[in-house]
């Protein structure tokens, strides 16, 4: 960092332009704080990139991954990791200031902050209120391809209980690739047949991954 103009360091740098000026390697080591013997903060900081495969797979990286590039560490995975999921966070608005999610890309943009960016898969559903308005998300699992955790009752069981007028179901895929695999349109197909019997619709099933979703309801695949 020493061979930077002071001007053009992360940190003056940010306080002279704002962080939209700084590239994706610097914000990241104004975030680690500072090199080791012989890196920089901003070689950490390329070197924690180039392990996650770039900036948006950056939640993908457990930390003892990114606790493997020389010189960052434990603590210091752990700042990256709190970065991240704060920055996350700031993009989810709670359920009563959620106008209704009308349209695909209405859920999947309501969705993708909370779901998208995980190093394992997520499934759940969002029960809505007659307007489609979001009452409640609920995750029914974590990190496990359970097939009986897709069951009509474990995913109907929360709408049952909470008086929701239809349902959503997601998923995501740490892959970055959001194309339904074969068990993902069955269990799409069966979801949407128990709800018709229950009288509460399943209106989409959205898989999320990183920037991209893939939606059921706007591929005209809610039904064989």
């Amino acid at each position: 960092m020493k061979t930077l103009a002071r001007s053009d360091r992360p940190r003056e740098k940010l306080d002279r332009l704002g962080p939209g000026a700084l590239g994706d390697n610097e914000l990241l080591a104004i975030v680690l704080g500072a090199g080791t013997r012989g890196r920089s903060a901003l070689d950490l900081a390329n070197a924690v990139l180039a392990e996650a495969g770039g900036v948006h797979r950056l939640p993908h990286v457990p930390r003892v991954g990114l606790g493997r590039v020389s010189g960052v560490g434990p603590a210091r995975a752990a700042q990256v990791m709190a970065a991240v999921e704060l920055g996350r966070r700031t993009l989810i608005r709670p359920n009563h200031l959620v106008e209704p999610l009308a349209t695909p890309a209405d859920l999947a943009a309501f969705l993708m902050p909370r779901h998208s960016a995980h190093g394992v898969e997520h499934l759940g559903v969002v029960l809505f209120d007659v307007r489609l308005r979001p009452m409640r998300t609920v995750l029914l699992s974590v990190g496990t391809t359970d097939a009986a955790l897709g069951a009509p009752r474990e995913v109907f069981r929360p709408a049952i209980g909470g008086g929701a007028a239809s349902i959503a179901v997601f998923h995501n895929h740490p892959s970055g690739d959001p194309t339904p695999s074969r068990e993902d349109v069955q269990l799409t197909w069966r979801l949407v047949e128990a709800g018709e019997l229950l009288g509460i619709p399943v209106v989409d099933h959205v898989i999320l991954a990183d920037t991209r979703y893939f939606s059921f309801r706007s591929s005209g695949r809610l039904r064989p």
